[in-house]
């Protein structure tokens, strides 16, 4: 007997150790690296012609090119491929196609990017009085000071009970605490401005006077992220993904971490019959676009974290696909926030209510650790922080 089997090695680094296990050179490995790692790569409106001169140039070396069966007859104008292939058979891929004519060196700069984005390890949050780099998976404790949040609304709205619940999140290892005043809830109402900084200017306050955690402050108003980063927070969360324009250039402004979100409509509308083409591939592109607008708004594309916005206009099973296919999302190049929390996709599939979704909310968050997370959004911070020791153990950053 010889021992065959199927290795299921996740990460570059679990393929070197193994190589060097079995007293593979350093020179070898290196070589065979490219050759270990087969990458899946979707690129979208591919004109005709370009797309019959990629997949030649991915068959010559090996690889392999899917496109709409109308490509090769040039019976429609364009097709999304499906690209196959290992690093190395990418390299020759794209050093053919820059000396190839028409789209075929933007679309060969878009694959390159995409490649490099997707092994990145190296993210650093950098907040103004701290820098925290994500060679771990960080929880941000989530406290809304609202009377009719989806999970917890009333349960803190109360100053003394607030305060206290951060206190307590702090103590339980909370790397950021993200407190917001206006409920995000499907079929939620807005508040004023003024309600909004009436609810979250007190507990902020006091919250900074008597923990050394970060605060993060969580709302889709330019107004009040510059009065409360004023104040001493140092992170905005925008569930909007910053679709107010006001809101990019008060970010840049204030030059602090910037969540941008993906959400389907508004808070009022978003769950009425959610629907999309391909939802990994239309939220890549939603995020895609208003990271090229805050960066042309003046936000350091080092201060942005993108989250695919679990709940906020998604089925069950568009949740599903999400966490499941949350790795995709590396390949726009910025860290990713999820909050899977208590989230109602939970208690459907459970058939329980908000208060008996913690097993369900640790299985999703540590689900989407282990395919790509660094930040996890939690209300049972406690729970969250065991639970994120034993992924990151099982699944290193440092990988």
């Amino acid at each position: 007997m010889f021992n065959a089997r199927v290795l299921d090695l996740r990460s570059r680094e679990e393929i070197r150790r193994e190589m060097k296990k079995i007293g593979v050179t350093s020179v070898g490995v290196q070589i065979m690296l490219k050759k270990s790692d087969s990458r899946l790569i979707k690129v979208e409106g591919v004109g005709t012609k370009e797309a019959n001169i990629i997949k030649q140039e991915m068959l010559s070396p090996g690889g392999d090119a899917a496109t709409e069966k109308g490509t090769l007859d040039f019976s429609v104008e364009e097709s999304d491929l499906i690209l196959m292939g290992t690093a190395s058979q990418y390299e020759k891929l794209l050093s053919k196609l820059k000396m190839q004519p028409f789209k075929c060196k933007q679309i060969a700069a878009e694959i390159e990017e995409v490649l490099e984005n997707y092994e990145k390890r190296d993210f650093v949050l950098k907040l103004p009085k701290k820098e925290i780099p994500l060679n771990r998976t960080l929880v941000m404790g989530v406290l809304n000071v609202t009377p009719d949040s989806f999970s917890d609304g009333g349960k803190f709205f109360e100053l003394d009970a607030a305060i206290n619940h951060g206190e307590e999140m702090a103590k339980q290892g909370a790397d950021i605490i993200d407190i917001g005043g206006e409920s995000t809830r499907p079929y939620s109402d807005p508040v004023s401005l003024d309600e909004e900084l009436k609810r979250v200017r007190p507990v902020v306050e006091e919250l900074l006077q008597r923990i050394d955690v970060p605060i993060s402050i969580d709302t889709m108003h330019p107004e009040v992220a510059k009065e409360i980063v004023g104040m001493g927070a140092q992170m905005v969360n925008d569930v909007s993904g910053l679709r107010n324009e006001q809101m990019i250039s008060t970010v840049a402004e204030l030059d602090v971490p910037v969540v941008i979100m993906h959400m389907l409509g508004k808070p009022k509308t978003m769950q009425e019959k959610p629907e999309y083409k391909d939802v990994m591939g239309d939220i890549c592109r939603y995020l895609r676009n208003q990271v090229d607008a805050a960066v042309r708004g003046g936000i350091s594309r080092e201060k942005i974290i993108v989250d695919p916005g679990i709940g906020f206009g998604k089925t069950i099973e568009h949740n599903l696909e999400i966490i499941r296919r949350l790795g995709e999302m590396k390949s726009l190049g910025h860290p990713i926030l999820i909050g899977t929390s208590r989230k109602s996709f939970i208690g459907k599939i459970l058939h329980v209510d908000e208060t008996e979704r913690m097993e369900g909310s640790l299985a999703a968050m540590v689900s989407s650790i282990l395919n790509g997370a660094n930040i996890v959004r939690v209300h049972d911070v406690k729970e969250s922080v065991r639970s994120v020791r034993i992924a990151d153990r099982i699944a290193p950053r440092s990988m």
